[in-house]
C-alpha cells in the first residue's frame, strides 16, 4: 500500500499526502500516542525512501482514540493497530 501511494504522488496525483497513526487499546493512553507517534513517522519515512517529497507530507497521530473497531479498553485487537495514508488533491 505504501508503495502504491508513493507511485500515485510521484506521478503529480496528490498535492499532499497525510499519514495517520492509530493504536488498539491495550497499553495506556500515553504509550498509545506515542506508538501512534511513531507508527505514522515510520509510514512517512517510507513514503520519503520512496520519493515522495517531505514537503508534501503532514504526519497525525490518534493513540487509542479512533478504533477501526469498537473495543473495551484494554482491548488487543490487530484492526486497531494501523496507520492511514489519505491522498489529498
Amino acid at each position: 500500500m505504501v508503495t502504491e501511494a508513493a507511485n500515485y504522488a510521484n506521478a503529480g496525483h496528490a498535492t499532499t499526502i497525510t499519514v495517520t497513526g492509530h493504536t488498539d487499546s491495550s497499553g495506556s493512553t500515553k504509550y498509545n500516542v506515542g506508538l501512534s507517534q511513531r507508527r505514522a513517522k515510520a509510514v512517512a519515512d517510507a513514503l520519503v525512501g520512496l520519493g515522495v517529497p517531505q514537503s508534501g507530507l503532514a504526519v497525525d497521530w490518534k493513540g487509542e482514540s479512533e478504533l477501526a473497531v469498537p473495543t473495551p479498553d484494554g482491548t488487543k485487537e490487530p484492526l486497531n493497530r494501523r496507520s492511514t495514508i489519505q491522498i489529498n488533491f
